[in-house]
């Protein structure tokens, strides 16, 4: 199935400009990671976690007086998706969920008036979180090593450059959006859980993919027309696969957007960062990965 008969666009000649855009945007991710940070969940920080359902909106204030009087005043509290519903986190842990039991009876007996509903509780070990921390670093960097021995060996070691540094972009714009948008409204808690970091593997997947089918079809190209400026074989694979990619990326990014509306708050962490970055790994394929081929080799062509 194609979209599109023939298109003749050329992708290539705006490779100048969506660098500095790109720049720009990781710049400031950076930046907001340097300032602000981010925001790791239970799994990474260990710690106690309750999510606590409210019949109305709770006063952020009484809540906080209610759990000082009983030891739990530097406890974390935020909404968590909608007003009525409330994370507390504390880095405290004693025997089994005993602190989880003791912040529930601390707003019982303080706020009688304000009946609630336990949805989660959790309890994660700071040496296990911190553990979970080491190996979902290393998961990321190994993966991204895999790719580029993959992709140098398919095809030249510079395809794999380029397609490493595709890689990079996508999960450093990503990351960086998520420390820009976390918390700004109640429906973007953007924590770094095992579910996100399943979200940047996920993306770095479908994102090399997509990479592949371009440089592949590039291959092919330059067999067949072998006297066409390298620029030009670009823009003709990238038109050829074109309606590929759209049909591809458009359905998966239709699926994420239900999901990121209706899926809940479990999921909207998973969903938001994989929007994102199916968004990014196509942009990258073409603005990034590519480009970086042929600005290297024509500084490659200009050195000899």
């Amino acid at each position: 199935m194609r979209l599109f008969k023939k298109t003749n666009i050329n992708f290539m000649v705006l490779r100048g400009k969506m660098y500095i855009v790109s720049s720009v945007i990781i710049l400031a991710g950076m930046a907001s990671l340097l300032v602000k940070g981010i925001d790791y969940g239970i799994d990474f920080r260990g710690g106690t976690e309750l999510v606590l359902q409210f019949d109305k909106r709770p006063d952020y204030g009484a809540l906080r007086a209610a759990l000082g009087k009983e030891g739990f005043g530097d406890s974390e509290i935020k909404s968590f998706g909608t007003e009525q519903t409330i994370l507390i986190r504390t880095s405290r842990q004693e025997e089994g969920m005993t602190v989880a039991t003791n912040i529930k009876e601390a707003i019982q007996k303080n706020l009688p008036n304000l009946p609630f509903e336990v949805l989660r509780e959790d309890k994660i070990g700071p040496k296990i979180g911190k553990e979970l921390r080491q190996d979902a670093m290393y998961a990321v960097v190994a993966s991204l090593f895999a790719i580029l021995a993959y992709v140098a060996i398919r095809y030249k070691f510079i395809y794999g450059v380029g397609a490493i540094l595709s890689l990079y972009h996508d999960v450093l714009l990503t990351l960086g959006l998520i420390s820009l948008l976390d918390g700004v409204t109640p429906l973007l808690n953007l924590e770094i859980s095992q579910d996100m970091i399943a979200a940047f593997l996920t993306l770095v997947g479908l994102s090399v993919n997509d990479t592949v089918v371009i440089f592949d079809r590039m291959r092919e190209n330059q067999k067949i027309y072998r006297t066409m400026p390298l620029i030009d074989v670009m823009n003709k694979s990238l038109n050829d696969t074109l309606s590929r990619t759209i049909i591809t990326s458009g359905t998966i990014f239709m699926v994420l957007i239900v999901l990121l509306l209706f899926g809940g708050e479990v999921t909207r962490g998973f969903a938001f960062t994989l929007t994102i970055g199916i968004t990014t790994g196509t942009y990258s394929s073409i603005y990034i990965a590519s480009a970086v081929v042929l600005d290297w080799s024509y500084r490659k062509k200009k050195g000899n």
